[in-house]
């Protein structure tokens, strides 16, 4: 495509793109129609046999793409992401692929938006990327709230009937303390008016007319991609072990403190039968015609934020570059990536990708708020150096976060139409001097792989440097010992506290043999610490860890600090308002 200017909206770009048919993209990486359950003419899904069929092949270089802390308007990882990958196969000529997350629709009708890039380095079809796609999520939501059905069913007919009733109909009794489930209901809708919610109203007494034990009960909805059947379709490495981890799944204890799982609630096999399909990953492309996978969505607060490790490693086998995104920043979905995806995939990655922004930096030096929906302040709309370098601490912290697990860095700067070449100089040269192998301006959201060009060059050479690839912390180490290793090294805290429900969950878990498993920091993104007004680097902050909780069959422990919502709200004018149907051509218009 020739980049026009002004620079048209997302999807204007997107239906204008001359879309290849989706057996072009795979034969183009070495797939054949066999190999893919095709969904029309434009996506298909890959079949996960693929992986056994290419086990001789070599593996290819292993590129992730982060971030410094965000402002609430992103900072552009997804078109980096997708910029870098135009410019390595468009423009370099590399065999790439693009491993992104599937976006929920709840920010996609709200104000953050889609997922799919933007201007000129996107995955299209773009509607199909953020409406639907191949039905993943929904499936994910039925799996889910069938669970949360069981456990109720089984609360109720528990409480009126004897053992031996239960026996007589093949079913054991649990005996679940209903004052332990952590299983909420699940829509993939953001709407905060079921954050908490109260059920079993018809419920509320026994036969003998005395009050129930168990009913009306207080529970919630979640957004459908912090379900833990989506963090863990993101970490299986095959069927077999999606098996196992549903199974593994603990929804609650026991009046006797022991956990309960899916596998004694006998669910289980259904639920794997739910999500068979839902790990093969969707095969997309790039504005330029670049093979990408499309797969799976954890939440990236409360779940670890990046997509499959079947896609990553199908991808590996297929092209000599893959680049793949950790959600939100490094002190979250990188640490994430490395500590947790990297421990279970096996995988060691060549280089970390930085994205950094001008605007970002002005924020974390003192500038204005940054509000979604709302006009940018002058200060980041004209030259203000001053400003600029009060910010850069924040990407030197993220920038030898990335170095502490010993893997090259290439400072990514996105740039803007405002940014003047000395406020890119200015990002450039700090960036080299905090250790970043090399700084390179990107223009890929105006003009496509063009605009990545340099990028491409530096992830090329940072790919083949020497790396000394270590996890941050040894899983025997206690819970504690894990949770307060990263609030110091990653964040910058001078301590730690433990409400009293922590404490007791962390004693809880441990006795239940969980203490060995990964840590998965549950706090806000727009902050190095807990508290997303402080901006910059901030010192002299104690973490508060109000309560953990256990995400057994995903395999990773995760502590919620400070406030944290596993259910957006809208906004006063949220995306949805703009969107329509051209009823005589049956396009979408008004998605971004």
């Amino acid at each position: 495509m020739q980049p026009r200017r002004p620079v048209p909206a997302d999807i204007d770009i997107a239906q204008e793109a001359e879309l290849r048919p989706i057996l072009s993209i795979a034969e183009k990486i070495g797939l054949a129609e066999d190999d893919l359950d095709l969904y029309g003419k434009f996506k298909a899904k890959v079949h996960l046999d693929v992986l056994q069929k290419l086990q001789s092949r070599p593996q290819g270089k292993y590129i992730d793409v982060t971030a410094i802390t965000p402002t609430p308007l992103g900072e552009g990882k997804t078109t980096t992401t997708l910029g870098l990958v135009q410019g390595l196969g468009t423009h370099l000529g590399k065999s790439v692929m693009a491993c992104i997350r599937q976006p929920s629709m709840g920010p996609t009708f709200n104000i953050k938006g889609g997922a799919a890039g933007g201007g000129y380095s996107q995955i299209i079809p773009m509607e199909d990327f953020n409406l639907h796609l191949t039905g993943d999520i929904h499936a994910i939501g039925v799996a889910h709230n069938l669970v949360a059905a069981a456990i109720d069913t089984r609360l109720f007919h528990e409480s009126r009937q004897s053992d031996e009733a239960l026996k007589r109909r093949g079913v054991s009794r649990l005996d679940i303390d209903h004052t332990t489930i952590t299983w909420n209901r699940v829509v993939d809708v953001t709407d905060r008016s079921l954050r908490e919610i109260m059920i079993g109203f018809n419920d509320d007494k026994m036969r003998d007319g005395s009050p129930s034990p168990i009913f009306p009960r207080k529970t919630g909805f979640d957004i459908t991609v912090a379900s833990e059947f989506m963090a863990i379709l993101a970490l299986a490495t095959s069927l077999k072990d999606l098996r196992e981890r549903i199974g593994r799944v603990m929804f609650g204890l026991d009046k006797k403190g022991h956990p309960v799982t899916l596998e004694q609630l006998r669910i289980a096999g259904t639920v794997a039968v739910l999500l068979k399909d839902a790990l093969m990953p969707t095969l997309m492309q790039t504005l330029e015609g670049q093979a990408a996978f499309v797969h799976t969505g954890p939440f990236a607060n409360i779940a670890h934020g990046n997509s499959s490790i079947i896609a990553d490693k199908i991808a590996l086998k297929l092209a000599d570059y893959v680049v793949t995104e950790s959600g939100f920043g490094a002190d979250i979905g990188m640490e994430k990536f490395f500590d947790i995806k990297c421990r279970y995939s096996g995988l060691i990655p060549n280089a970390v990708v930085l994205v950094a922004t001008v605007r970002a930096l002005k924020m974390h030096g003192g500038g204005p708020k940054v509000l979604p929906g709302a006009p940018l302040d002058q200060a980041y709309m004209e030259e203000n150096l001053q400003l600029l370098e009060a910010g850069l601490p924040n990407l030197g912290v993220h920038i030898k976060n990335a170095l502490r697990f010993g893997i090259p860095v290439v400072v990514a700067v996105n740039t803007f139409e405002k940014d003047t070449q000395a406020e890119i100089d200015m990002i450039e040269a700090y960036a080299l001097k905090q250790g970043a192998f090399a700084s390179a301006k990107s223009s890929h959201w105006a003009d496509g792989g063009a605009g990545a060009r340099e990028l491409a060059e530096a992830v090329i050479q940072a790919c083949e440097q020497p790396n000394d690839f270590k996890f941050l912390y040894p899983l025997d180490w206690s819970i504690k010992e894990k949770i307060e290793h990263i609030s110091r090294e990653m964040y910058g805290a001078q301590g730690v506290t433990y409400d009293a429900l922590a404490e007791e969950q962390i004693a809880n878990y441990e006795k239940a043999g969980f203490g060995d498993l990964p840590i998965c920091m549950a706090k806000t993104h727009l902050s190095l610490s807990h508290d997303p007004q402080l901006k910059g680097v901030p010192t002299g902050f104690t973490i508060p860890v109000r309560e953990v909780r256990a995400s057994v069959g995903a395999g990773f422990i995760y502590p919620l600090l400070g406030s944290m919502s596993t259910m957006p709200g809208l906004a006063t004018k949220p995306a949805f308002m703009n969107i329509d149907l051209d009823v005589e051509t049956g396009r979408v218009i008004g998605l971004y």
